[in-house]
This record gives C-alpha cells, sequence and structure tokens, in this order.
C-alpha cells in the first residue's frame, strides 16, 4: 500500500483538541453570524449574597439553549429552581425567542422539565446501564 503522507493518531491530547476547536471555530465564524449569539445567565441569591441556584444558557435568534441549572443541594424543593426557569424563560422571550431547547441525562432532572411543560423530542440509550440522554424543547410562543 502506497503510504498517504499523513497518519492517525488515537492518543491526541488537549493541544490537539484546541486545535480541532480553532478551526471549527474559524469555519463557523466565516459560515454563521456567530457574533450574534448572546450568553443569558440567570441567578438566585439569598439576601447576604450566597448563590442558591442558577442556570446558564445562549440565545441566538429566536432560539435559546439551556445548556446548566443547579440549584445548592441543601435549598432544594424550595422553587428556586422553577423561579431561576421562570426568569430564563422570561428574558429569552425579551430576547424575541420563541423556542428553549436542552439535554440532560436520564438521572438528572428529565421529570422537573416535563412539570415546566418541556416535551422530550430525542432519546439517545447507550451509556452506562440504565442511563439516557434526552433532549427536550419547549415553544414559548405556546406555553
Amino acid at each position: 500500500m502506497r503510504d498517504p503522507g499523513w497518519r492517525i493518531d488515537t492518543s491526541a491530547g488537549e493541544t490537539d483538541a484546541a486545535w480541532v476547536d480553532d478551526q471549527l471555530h474559524r469555519f463557523n465564524l466565516a459560515s454563521a453570524p456567530l457574533d450574534q449569539v448572546r450568553p443569558l445567565r440567570v441567578m438566585a441569591s439569598a439576601a447576604g449574597g450566597k448563590r442558591l441556584g442558577g442556570a446558564v444558557g445562549r440565545s441566538w435568534g429566536e432560539c435559546c439553549e439551556l445548556q446548566q441549572i443547579a440549584v445548592d443541594e441543601s435549598e432544594r424543593r424550595r422553587g428556586i429552581g422553577r423561579a431561576v426557569m421562570a426568569a430564563f424563560e422570561a428574558e429569552a422571550r425579551l430576547r424575541g425567542c420563541r423556542l428553549i431547547y436542552l439535554d440532560t441525562f436520564s438521572f438528572q432532572a428529565a421529570p422537573f422539565y416535563e412539570r415546566l411543560g418541556y416535551l422530550r423530542v430525542h432519546s439517545i440509550e447507550g451509556f452506562a446501564p440504565g442511563v439516557v440522554k434526552h433532549t427536550y424543547e419547549k415553544r414559548l410562543d405556546e406555553a
């Protein structure tokens, strides 16, 4: 077989991963208006400033992605997560978003999102035994 002049390395390191990220970032910047992507962050804090919960995401056009949400373990079941999500959705609406989407594993917050009106649109199996990754979405113009 003829030598192609290149090789494949399955033990690539962090600098290799950074190179891939950089290449993709350059391509994406040249292909889409990524300067319009805006971070969306909501925090819940106690009077003294202690962080109780928060959500992190981003909006772009009419879509908003919830990337992470967390509530301090000692503060759960007090409505903080629901309030953070309501504020996140309200800010998304103010930005003109009509859809929020998110991914969550079966051991995380699927029932929470369903109680808030999110609909499961896709599931992926094959992680650890019994673990499923779900994609949810909520149409803000219908909510």
